[in-house]
C-alpha cells in the first residue's frame, strides 16, 4: 500500500518550513534530519524532532491512496523542494523507495529514510493546562528569552531556560544569565487546571516565537504530560513540544531590588539611541558605559565611555524629572540596549541605589515587565 495524496503548494510549504525548525541532523544522528509525513483520510500531518523539541503541523490534503500511511523524507531536501515548487496543486506519491513530488511541469524524486528508526514523538495530552492569547504569549517570550544564555554558551542548564510559572491568574516568565534578569507577567483569561513551575530551553522558545508569528490562531493552549517531562503549546493546527529542563531554577525573587531610591525618568528612544552611540567607544572586553547624574541640578544624565583603542564619547540627556540624588554607575551597554528594544513605552524609569547594587529598568507606567541588571565595578 503506497502513499499518494495531493495538497496546495502553499499548505505544503507552510507545513514543511514550520516543522523544519525542529530538524536535528546536526546532532550526529542522520535520522533526526527527517520529516515524517503521516496521511489520514483528509489531512497530512508533518512531524520533526531533535529530541529536545518536536513540532507537529497538520494541513488539509486529499488522500488518493488506500488508507493511512506514513513516510520519512530528508527534511533539508524537502524544504528546498517545497520552497521552489510553482503555485498550484502538489501530487505526492511513493514509488518503491522514493517520494515523487509533481506540480505543474515539475517532477522531483527524493529518497525515503527508514521510518522504523524514527523516534516516537509524544502525543498531545487530553487535559489542557490553560490557554493564553497568542499575542500575549508572543510578547512575554520576546521580553524574556533574550536574557537567558544559549545552550552553546554554558554548561549551567538552569541559565539556558525560561522559568514558566503558572499561577491562579497569571503566567510569569523569567530568564537570567546571572548578570541580568527579565521578568514578564501575563494575565490568564481563566485559572490553569494545575499551578506549576516549568523550565523550558530559551533556544526552544525562540523557535516557538518564530512559529507564533506565522500562525493565525488567536490563542495558544498549554498541555503538560503526566510525567511532567514535556510542555505542549498548541496554536491552531501546530503543536510545539518542548522537553522540560530538569534543573532547579535560581531564587530570582531575592535579586530583584524592591527599594531603590534613585529614579532616572527618561524618554525610552532617546535613552536607547544615546546608549547606541556611546557604546561605539566602549572598551571591547567590557562594553561598559558610565551613567552619571551630577550636582547641583540633578536634572540631566551624562552617558559616557572611553577606551585606549577607540577613543571616548559623552552624551547628556534631560531627565523628565529631577533625580533624588547624584549617582555614578557603570553598566554593560549591550544589556541596557537589548532591554530597551524589548519595550514599547514612550518613557522608562531606571531605579538605582548605589554604584555596586543592581538597577531595575521598567516601562513607565509599569506594564508587567521588569529588567534587572548588575553594574560593572568601576576601577
Amino acid at each position: 500500500m503506497e502513499v499518494e495524496f495531493s495538497c496546495p503548494r502553499e499548505a505544503l510549504w507552510f507545513g514543511v518550513k514550520t516543522v523544519g525548525r525542529a530538524l536535528g541532523a546536526g546532532r550526529g544522528m542522520p535520522i533526526l534530519g527527517g520529516i515524517k509525513l503521516e496521511l489520514t483520510d483528509d489531512a497530512l500531518t508533518l512531524q520533526a524532532t531533535d529530541l529536545e523539541r518536536a513540532i507537529i503541523c497538520t494541513i488539509p490534503a486529499e488522500n488518493r491512496g488506500d488508507g493511512p500511511r506514513a513516510v520519512l523524507v530528508n527534511g533539508e531536501l524537502l524544504t528546498k523542494v517545497a520552497s521552489r515548487l510553482p503555485e498550484g496543486e502538489v501530487l505526492v506519491r511513493t514509488v518503491e523507495e522514493k517520494v515523487e513530488l509533481s506540480c505543474g511541469g515539475v517532477k522531483i524524486d527524493l529518497l525515503t529514510m527508514p521510518l522504523e528508526d524514527y523516534p516516537e514523538i509524544p502525543k498531545l495530552p487530553e487535559l489542557r493546562s490553560c490557554a493564553i492569547p497568542r499575542e500575549q504569549l508572543q510578547q512575554g517570550l520576546d521580553q524574556t528569552t533574550f536574557a537567558a544564555l544559549s545552550a552553546r554558551e554554558t554548561s549551567r542548564l538552569s541559565l539556558t531556560g525560561v522559568d514558566m510559572i503558572l499561577q491562579e491568574d497569571k503566567l510569569r516568565l523569567v530568564a537570567t544569565n546571572g548578570y541580568r534578569l527579565a521578568l514578564k507577567e501575563e494575565p490568564l483569561p481563566t485559572p490553569p487546571a494545575e499551578e506549576g513551575e516549568y523550565l523550558v530551553s530559551s533556544d526552544s522558545l525562540k523557535e516557538l516565537l518564530g512559529i507564533l508569528a506565522q500562525v493565525e490562531a488567536e490563542e495558544v493552549e498549554l498541555y503538560l504530560d503526566e510525567q511532567k517531562r514535556n510542555l505542549f503549546f498548541k496554536a491552531g493546527e501546530v503543536i510545539f513540544i518542548a522537553k522540560l529542563l530538569q534543573e532547579e531554577y535560581p531564587d530570582f525573587e531575592r535579586v530583584i531590588p524592591r527599594e531603590n531610591r534613585i529614579g532616572l525618568h527618561l524618554e525610552r528612544l532617546a535613552f536607547l539611541e544615546a546608549l547606541q552611540r556611546v557604546e561605539i567607544t566602549a572598551a571591547e572586553e567590557s562594553g561598559a558605559v558610565i551613567l552619571e547624574v551630577r550636582e547641583p541640578a540633578l536634572t540631566a544624565l551624562a552617558i559616557s565611555s572611553q577606551s585606549a583603542e577607540k577613543g571616548e564619547a559623552e552624551e547628556v540627556l534631560r531627565l523628565l524629572r529631577p533625580a533624588e540624588e547624584p549617582i555614578k554607575i557603570s553598566f554593560k551597554a549591550e544589556y541596557l540596549i537589548e532591554a530597551l528594544k524589548k519595550m514599547d513605552s514612550a518613557e522608562v524609569t531606571f531605579w538605582l541605589e548605589d554604584p555596586e547594587s543592581a538597577g531595575l529598568l521598567e516601562p513607565s507606567p509599569p506594564g508587567g515587565f521588569i529588567y534587572v541588571c548588575m553594574p560593572i565595578r568601576m576601577g
